[in-house]
């Protein structure tokens, strides 16, 4: 995918998140990497109204080079494609229900998100929940640098879902992916939930491997 060709499907893909209700208001960010450093949706802006020669370039290292300027949660995105190579893209929404999970008190901090179906396996994997921290600040990039080469997907506490993948597509799948699983998961709460066992996940994982 050409560089302008990526523009374009980050607009596309934010406009369908938007108007999806998955990152209201400004909420919300994407990044994806292109040959010479990384694409960002601009601070403040929203995902249903982005432009793609307004969005944020950045080189290597991180550095604005040109358009708006990036996202607050720059820090966030650089440390998932620092500590993830193969890391194509990444996805930070502020969705209804993975945020309503992001806020809950008795969440597993290392398995947060539970395997009621094989595609949040397939798809996701195992999801962390990330110690709180404020919106934009530098404090979450260690949390992220010790989770994200085992984790693809994390949830930030309070706050909400974070999402990379090999592609800038593939991460919006596994970051709707997420969002579905955490409205079952909460729909079902005060039932008698049968996820799937452990020799399941396992077998699972072992076919489909994010890394």
């Amino acid at each position: 995918m050409t560089e302008t060709e990526l523009r374009e499907a980050m607009c596309r893909w934010g406009r369908s998140l938007f108007e999806r209700n998955l990152s209201p208001g400004s909420s919300g960010n994407l990044s994806a990497r292109i040959a010479d450093g990384f694409l960002v949706t601009p601070t403040n802006s929203c995902l249903g109204f982005l432009e793609p020669g307004r969005l944020s370039r950045l080189d290597p290292d991180g550095r604005h080079l040109d358009g708006d300027p990036p996202t607050k949660e720059l820090p966030l995105h650089m440390a998932f494609y620092a500590a993830r190579p193969s890391c194509g893209g990444v996805v930070h929404l502020h969705s209804t229900f993975a945020t309503a999970l992001s806020c809950l008190s008795d969440l597993d901090p290392e398995d947060a998100v539970p395997p009621v179906t094989p595609y949040v396996v397939m798809r996701v994997g195992r999801v962390p929940l990330v110690p709180y921290t404020h919106p934009g600040s530098a404090e979450v990039v260690p949390h992220v640098l010790a989770r994200a080469p085992r984790h693809a997907a994390m949830l930030l506490s309070n706050h909400g879902p974070v999402v990379a993948g090999t592609s800038f597509e593939n991460a919006v799948f596994a970051a709707e992916e997420l969002e579905e699983t955490a409205k079952i998961v909460l729909l079902t709460r005060s039932m008698d939930v049968r996820p799937l066992s452990a020799e399941r996940v396992a077998e699972l994982e072992a076919m489909f491997r994010l890394r």
